[in-house]
């Protein structure tokens, strides 16, 4: 704490007119700081955009085989049974499809501790027989860290008597080695290990079942057999014929057409005389020309490529205002939150103007929709006005006919299959995105990995770096200042302390004459 003396004057107003104009470099200092984050900030801001259009739009969508498939499956008789979905390959025969039996898991069950035992509890308390909501004082230390075993598929797996049997069964299943599920059924007790593979083929094997190997599994009553029709492979017809070999797996895919069985179509039963009864329900599906998906999807496309370019072209030819500099703590502390408001907003404006990265992404992006232009005018796609900057337009009507005339062609076009998939329109937008985010990320610290714009910077970056060299700057020069003033401070206190010894001096020598 500074306390002035009795000099009459203000020490501590002429300190701070004194140090005024000594912290203009500072304030200038953290204004390059301040622009540098705001710029960094925008550049972050444009990655997340950036990301979603290049992941989200171009890879996840757009590029997707079903994006611009004009093929549609139609479901008719038992829609309950399956699941169907037309790819670009359908080729228009109508089928007939029974499914006699789908395709199940390899699976074991124990026999089960009987009603009233539930996945929080222990294996300790389940060995014991201590129901849910039951006293368990009887268990000590040993019961619960007594060891169980168990072995499948050659993973072994050990736990302990105070291992729950949810947490159990998550360790079970997460074990992507063992490749099976597991679960337990809080109504008989019983406990259910399954093959993740269905069919014959699916992989279940256990350990020796009376050996300490499958210990655990005597918790749950022993005894571990096969579950009754599991481990089979589907038996399915498609026009009156059986298919073969028999499918192991209820998704098969015929004719262009992808099936997703849900339950089976025969069921057989006996009548009074003990006959067999097959009855059977059949679907049928049949496929049919839709262009709405392709359509929706290029629309889709269409918008969001406008609104990339749209955006770029904005931050590259938004206005800079250079007379108005991020405010320093002391303009701040005049000012209303609301001119500070409008004041950043016009700081901030064009802080990314006529940047490289930016001007040459717009650039490749309207070369390559218009090195393409012959073609997409064909099927409806054309260039807006020269002053749109490079916006690009659709015709419904005429890109529906050129889809249902030649999928193919529009698909190579725009898709690319195979080694031309990154020749294709599609694949090189991804790919300058890709480039251009890649640029950002080295400029910036930001990831191309992620559109999270909380995401942290990486302080090796150009920005990082630099910004790192303002924070070592500006450490530097508040220290510098700091002795700065305190040695003003010292100068004054000195200078009032000599004019105090004056004036009592003055005083004396004047008491003295007048006596």
């Amino acid at each position: 704490m500074r306390i002035n003396g009795f000099s009459g004057m203000d020490i501590d107003s002429m300190v701070k007119e004194l140090m005024t104009a000594k912290r203009a470099p500072l304030d200038k200092l953290n204004q390059k700081k301040t622009l540098l984050e705001w710029q960094r900030d925008s550049y972050r801001e444009l990655n997340s955009k950036m990301y979603e259009f290049r992941n989200t739009k171009l890879q996840n969508t757009y590029r997707q085989s079903a994006a611009l498939n004009t093929q549609k499956a139609v479901v008719t008789g038992n829609t309950d049974a399956v699941k169907a979905e037309a790819g670009a390959a359908a080729n228009g025969i109508k089928m007939e499809v029974s499914v006699e039996q789908l395709a199940t898991a390899k699976a074991k069950q124990t026999d089960g501790k009987g009603l009233g035992y539930n996945s929080k509890q222990s294996l300790a308390e389940l060995e014991k027989g201590i129901k849910s909501g039951e006293s368990t004082a009887s268990l000590g230390t040993s019961e619960y860290e007594k060891k169980y075993k168990i072995k499948i598929n050659d993973v072994e797996m050990t736990f302990t008597g105070q291992d729950t049997v949810s947490s159990v069964i998550a360790k079970i299943n997460s074990n992507s080695s063992m490749n099976v599920k597991a679960s337990f059924d809080e109504l008989t007790g019983k406990f259910t290990v399954s093959a993740i593979e269905l069919g014959g083929s699916g992989k279940l094997e256990l350990g020796t079942l009376k050996a300490e190997e499958n210990s655990m599994f005597d918790v749950f009553g022993g005894n571990l057999d096969d579950v009754e029709n599991s481990g089979l492979n589907a038996s399915v017809s498609i026009n009156g014929v059986k298919l073969s070999p028999p499918p192991t797996s209820n998704v098969i895919t015929y004719n262009g057409v992808q099936m997703n069985l849900l339950k089976e179509t025969v069921t057989k039963t006996k009548d009074s005389n003990g006959n067999d009864i097959i009855t059977d329900n059949p679907f049928t599906i049949t496929t049919q020309s839709d262009p709405d998906k392709a359509l929706e999807t290029v629309k889709a496309f269409i918008e969001d490529y406008n609104k990339m370019l749209v955006m770029l072209n904005t931050k590259i030819g938004e206005e800079k205002y250079r007379t108005f500099q991020p405010l320093t703590s002391e303009q701040r502390s005049a000012m209303s939150e609301s001119d500070i408001k409008l004041w950043e907003e016009k700081a901030k404006s064009g802080l990314l103007k006529n940047d490289d990265i930016l001007t040459s992404l717009a650039s490749t992006m309207r070369t390559i929709m218009g090195e393409k232009m012959g073609e997409l005018s064909n099927i409806g796609i054309t260039g807006g006005k020269y002053y749109e900057n490079g916006k690009i337009y659709l015709d419904e009507e005429k890109f529906k006919t050129a889809i249902m005339d030649n999928p193919q062609q529009i698909s190579d076009l725009l898709q690319g299959t195979g080694t031309g998939a990154d020749n294709s329109i599609f694949g090189k937008l991804y790919k300058e995105m890709d480039t251009a985010m890649t640029k950002v990320a080295e400029r910036a610290g930001t990831t191309k990995f992620s559109g999270d714009v909380n995401s942290l910077y990486k302080e090796e970056s150009v920005m990082g770096k630099t910004l790192k060299g303002y924070n070592t700057e500006i450490t530097a020069l508040e220290r510098r200042l700091t002795d700065m003033e305190n040695r003003y401070y010292k100068q004054f206190t000195a200078m009032e302390t000599a004019m105090t010894k004056y004036q009592n001096q003055a005083s004396s020598l004047s008491s003295f004459f007048a006596s």
